[in-house]
């Protein structure tokens, strides 16, 4: 498929510009007429090949990431907003992504809807960008002709879904870098420093004091074997990965995470917040119940609470209360159950599910910031305790040797 530039009038008699892909400039002018433009001139840029390699460079080293899509989200909405009808509004995304690897997600977007295809079915064509939750807001949206409602939703979604793993993440970082740091200050004392030392000692018929003695057979230990050890960590971690993929090995790990202590609690909040903000996002946006949980499943990256959710559905097919099988699960603390049956109760789910993801979303952040303010300084013992063990155990025999020549 080549690339044109174009020159047009708009509906207005004002005059446009832009790119287009196409397979010939007769192709170029159908879909510019369709999208309510009428060309004057069309020619094959020069630059096709260089779009191309453009996006085969993004694929290779830039992924579409949720910002991205949440970036598109919010945009889209606002053109809908102004009154700009759908495929106008995608062609003026498209002109602003420039390099953006979204660029040729949103052609093809925008070329299935000039086509007769609905928004929301040419969106679930990539599944990988938009995913299941994504398409079917927007096929809800489309239904209900709200679809710039829809779009605003999904962009506040996934704004305070960025803004969490970001925060999250940000609290990590110090205790990750000091780990890091220290590990590979204690390595580096073992491997490189420790041995040197060692040969000063090696001539002396003098008996080692016992922490040096276990300082020298550690460090020996490592440089022989820390090729074995890193080839066997490699392996163990690679089996795991495969074993943890297959459902078994994926439930396993899912109920152990929720039960470890400490961290099990930030895993079931954490749930918690993506059950309830994408659920009330969804009920919002006119989405089913059942077909809703069916979404939501899939998205709260843990299969013993889709078990939960999954009961949950079977529940409401039958027409009982969704609010039973999450007691039942003892996943979701009493208030949620509470909450959640009010809102059932009162007919308004959506609202309530929202003020549970507000309320725990909260929580995960102060408990993560809680953990890491008694971690931080727990490790810095830690690791001062083991570089003042080397230390020591370097300088005792020092001090035998300067009492023996004294």
């Amino acid at each position: 498929m080549a690339v044109f530039e174009y020159k047009a009038l708009n509906a207005k008699g004002a005059p446009v510009g832009g790119i287009i892909d196409a397979d010939s400039p007769a192709d170029a002018r159908n879909k510019l007429r369709q999208q309510g433009v009428f060309p004057t001139e069309v020619v094959e840029s020069e630059e096709k090949i260089g779009l191309q390699s453009e996006v085969t460079a993004s694929r290779l080293f830039r992924r579409v990431r949720p910002a991205d899509v949440a970036v598109f989200s919010r945009q889209l909405a606002t053109l809908l907003n102004a009154g700009l009808p759908l495929v106008p509004a995608l062609t003026a995304l498209i002109d602003q992504l420039e390099k953006s690897p979204m660029k040729k997600v949103v052609i093809k977007v925008r070329d299935q809807v000039n086509a007769g295809v609905s928004f929301a079915e040419a969106l679930a064509s990539s599944p990988r960008v938009f995913p299941p939750l994504y398409s079917n807001m927007v096929g809800a949206g489309e239904a209900a002709g709200a679809l710039e409602v829809v779009m605003e939703r999904l962009a506040d979604l996934m704004e305070k879904n960025i803004k969490m793993t970001n925060r999250i993440k940000s609290i990590m970082i110090y205790p990750a870098l000091v780990i890091t740091l220290g590990v590979a200050v204690i390595v580096f004392l073992m491997v490189q420093v420790v041995p040197s030392i060692i040969e000063i000692f090696a001539d002396s018929e003098a008996a080692l004091p016992t922490p040096t003695t276990i300082l020298i057979g550690v460090s020996g230990y490592l440089r022989s074997y820390w090729l074995v050890w890193l080839v066997a960590l490699g392996l163990l971690f690679f089996a795991f990965r495969l074993w943890s993929r297959r459902p078994s090995g994926r439930y396993f790990v899912d109920r152990t995470k929720l039960k470890v202590p400490v961290l099990g609690s930030v895993f079931r909040k954490l749930a918690i917040v993506r059950f309830s903000r994408t659920l009330s996002t969804l009920l919002s946006s006119g989405t089913s119940l059942i077909r809703a949980f069916d979404i939501v499943k899939s998205i709260v990256n843990n299969l013993f609470v889709a078990e939960a959710i999954e009961e949950a559905k079977e529940m409401v097919k039958a027409g009982k209360s969704i609010a039973e099988p999450f007691r039942r699960s003892r996943i979701f603390p009493p208030i949620v159950v509470h909450m959640i049956a009010v809102g059932e109760s009162s007919g308004a789910l959506e609202q309530m599910l929202g003020k549970v993801a507000d309320s725990y979303e909260n929580e995960v952040e102060t408990t993560v910031g809680a953990l890491i303010s008694v971690l931080e300084p727990l490790m810095i013992v830690v690791m001062g305790l083991v570089v003042g063990f080397i230390v020591i155990s370097i300088l005792l025999p020092i001090f035998q040797m300067s009492q023996l020549i004294g």
